[in-house]
Order: structure tokens, then sequence, then C-alpha cells
């Protein structure tokens, strides 16, 4: 079996005048993001204004400012450089998770570095990003092995990955766990891993964790099983769930108007994060409801867009990748607030507040950005940086000329 993108794609064996760079769609992409990046922080403001003040706001706007400076950074480096140090990522990672397990947990869950003034840093968060990075490296650089030995590279992908999501399992984050998993096997079989070598792990895993679960943790198999229906558990497992139906439900077509939500006044927990699309829901309605699902349609379409036609496998695989963490993170926000899914904690891609969600995501976006720059602009981050020290230089008084 040929690896789906196989060692020089269609793209690559095209002629480089008759390609034609993904740049309409990296501009489109930007739109979209910021569209989402200031509908999240309207709002936002109106979740939280009334609760906590303005102070949600302001540090979602701070967050809002680092991440931009991290799309802008990732831009002038360039995946490629990137990538480079994708080992050094893996590691930096795994020692922020270490840390963060050493802190008091919050909720039950070990997943933040509280800084003082600064805040919460939630590591999982850009271990998304990381693990993305990390496996469209490897596997682009694995390409031969991949196709003489497809268990062998499975197995030492697996060893590589696995203390990342064993660290954030044990931080108590099942659904980033779950979804790094998503990550992993989709971008193995995107570079061509048998079906054969990744569909056991799941089909063995998935009964596992349920009875696991089912021994170990009986509030989390609860929030697995009442999801069908939360009015029968309204006052225990199923009360999240069951507000969150009744914000959707009261909001209609166009909604009870926007800061007008009465749920979000101590009735529904997490309004302002993970739950804030019921809210969304509730204040304007099915009608924005359905513009902001079409809003993740057409970010997700464009960034496969860029996926499919970029220059190199590394950049096609890591744009898929990327594209991956975003998809599966909005479905599953989307499904937990209508009830499709059980209760899992897991923000809406650039809306919910939280300010490692929201660098994470826009950082991936910038690294989606610089697949499609590539593609039009070869080794574009080199002569960028050229002509960046070249400026420096000119005004430096200590450069010799």
């Amino acid at each position: 079996m040929k690896p789906r993108f196989s060692k020089k794609t269609a793209m690559e064996s095209m002629p480089l005048q008759q390609r034609e760079p993904p740049l309409a769609e990296a501009a489109a992409l930007c739109v979209t993001t910021v569209m989402l990046l200031l509908f999240g922080l309207a709002v936002l403001y109106s979740t939280s204004f009334g609760i906590a003040g303005a102070s949600y706001f302001m540090r979602q706007i701070m967050w809002g400012c680092v991440g931009l400076t991290g799309f802008g950074a990732v831009l002038l480096i360039g995946y490629k450089r990137i990538s480079d140090w994708s080992w050094i990522l893996m590691l930096a990672i795994c020692a922020l998770l270490v840390v963060a397990l050493m802190f008091k947990p919050i909720n039950g869950a070990r997943r933040w570095i509280q800084i003082p003034g600064v805040g919460n840093i939630q590591p999982s968060e850009y271990a998304k990003v990381v693990l993305a990075l990390f496996l469209a490296k490897w596997c682009s650089d694995g390409v031969k092995m991949v196709e003489t030995s497809p268990w062998k590279f499975f197995f030492a992908s697996a060893f590589i990955c696995a203390p990342v999501m064993g660290l954030v399992f044990i931080g108590k984050d099942l659904g980033t766990t779950v979804l790094l998993m998503v990550v992993f096997f989709a971008m193995l079989y995107a570079c061509g891993v048998r079906l054969l070598c990744l569909l056991p792990w799941p089909l063995i895993g998935v009964p596992l964790g349920y009875y696991l679960i089912k021994w170990f943790s009986p509030y989390r198999l609860a929030r697995l099983t009442t999801f069908t229906d939360p009015e029968l558990t309204q006052s225990g497992s199923g009360y999240q769930l069951w507000l969150s139906l009744l914000a959707l439900g009261s909001g209609s077509w166009t909604g009870v108007g926007f800061a007008e939500s009465r749920l979000k006044h101590k009735y529904l927990p997490e309004a302002h994060t993970d739950f804030i699309l019921s809210i969304v829901g509730e204040e304007l309605g099915y009608v924005w409801m359905c513009v902001v699902i079409l809003a993740y349609a057409v970010f997700v379409t464009l960034a496969i867009a860029i996926s499919t036609r970029a220059r190199t496998r590394q950049g096609i695989l890591l744009a898929f990748g990327l594209t991956t963490f975003i998809a599966m993170q909005a479905i599953i926000n989307i499904g937990v607030i209508s009830g499709a899914w059980p209760t899992k904690g897991m923000p809406a891609p650039f809306i919910s507040y939280g300010g490692s969600s929201l660098v994470s995501c826009m950082i991936a976006t910038g690294l989606i950005i610089s697949v499609a720059l590539d593609a039009a602009y070869p080794d574009y981050h080199l002569a960028l940086a050229a002509k960046i020290r070249e400026t420096v230089n000119r005004w430096n008084p200590f450069h010799k000329k």
C-alpha cells in the first residue's frame, strides 16, 4: 500500500510556474480568524460583564495580543525552522506538563501552571500544536520506514508521543488526551501508515477505557452516560448540560437580545469558557449559531485547501494536523453544548475565554498561513530574515559596513 502522501506528491512534480499557490485561501483564512476572534471578544464581554466586570474581557484582549504576536512570530520564522526545533519543543512541553502536576488542583484537575499577576497557563493546549509540529517533521522524514516497516514506524511514533499524552491524562484532562490521540492517528494515516496498524488500538482502547472509568471514576462515567437524557439528572451530573439546553431553547431563532442572557447569572457553570456558545444561542439565537458553525466550516475548508496545495510533504502534514485539532475541538464543543456528546471541557476555538487556548489556536493558524506563503515563495523566511538583518544593521551604529 503506497502512502497517501508519497515521497513526491503531484503538486511537487508539477512545474513551479503551473502551480497556483493558495495565497487567496491564506488571505481568506486570516479574515475568518480575525472575525472569529472579534466575535469571541464581543460575546465574552456580553457573557462576563455584570458578573466579573470587565476583567475577563480585558484579560482576553491581552491574550489576544499575545496570540497575534505569536501568529506574527511563526510567520517570520517559518514553519520549517520551527519544525527543526520540534524535538526540543516536545521535551519542553513534557517539562511544563510535569510542572503543572505540582500545582494545586483546580476543579479536581492539575492542568494549569498558576503564575500570580499573569494568570493560569495550560500546557496541554500548546501540546496540540507541538504534537502536530513534531509528527509533521517525523512522518515526512520517515516516509521510507512507512513504506518498508509500517509496524515499526507506528510503534516508534507511539513510543515518542506517549509521554505527552500520558502526562495530559495524568493531569485529568481526558478531553485533550482524546484530541491528541485523534491528531496522532489522523496524521499517521495521512502519511501512509496502514489501517491494519491503526484500527486495532481504538477498537481495544475504547472498551478498555470505558471499563477503567466505570471502575475507578464513577463521576466521569455518570457524565458519559447521562447526556442522553440530562433532564432525569438535572440536579446532579446532568445539571450543566440541562441548563445549556435551556439556554439554547430559550434563544429560539433570534435570541433574547445581546447581553440579555438570564442563565449566565450564576446558573450555567463555565458560561464564559466551555459553554460560551450556549449563551450565544440564548442571546443571539439559532441564526447566529449557524453563522458560527459556518465560520468554522469556512476555516476548515480554507485550511484543508492550503494543506493540499502545500509545496512540501511536511507542509501538507503540518497544515492537516493543525486543521484536524481545530476542527475536532470545534466539533466536540458544539456537540457537548447541544447534548450530542458527553459533557467534557473543551473550549470553542477563538471564542471561549482562556489565554492558552486562544494563543495556541492563533499560533496554529500562523503555521498554516506559513505553509501557504512557503508554497508561493519557497523558503520565504530566509529572505525575510536577511532583509530584517539588513534593516537592523543599517540603523546599528556599531555595525561595520
